[in-house]
């Protein structure tokens, strides 16, 4: 995953070169879905719309915890799995 230092020296934001879908559930895809379900593509975006250094997570499994949508209103995340096996595909990862 991309840090904040990959945004372009102008400052710009990244745009994702190639998107896929999962075939199977992993943490990563987990947390892809978590960042999804608020509106972003992913915790590269939400850095960069919210201006943030890091993201709220769960410390026994490292999942997000805590996310603020673009109407600043805020989605709470259970420490354990969300996105079930028929959701999976619904994700998209983004390769930059």
């Amino acid at each position: 995953m991309m840090s904040l230092q990959d945004i372009g020296s102008n400052g710009k934001e990244v745009q994702p070169k190639i998107t896929s879908r999962p075939k199977q559930w992993t943490e990563e895809i987990e947390n892809l879905y978590r960042f999804q379900q608020a509106g972003y593509r992913d915790e590269l975006e939400y850095k960069q719309i919210k201006q943030v250094d890091g993201v709220d997570r769960w410390p026994e499994t490292g999942y997000v915890k805590k996310l603020q949508r673009r109407d600043n209103t805020f989605y709470y995340y259970s420490r354990k799995r969300e996105c079930e096996d028929n959701d999976v595909q619904k994700v998209k990862v983004y390769a930059y």
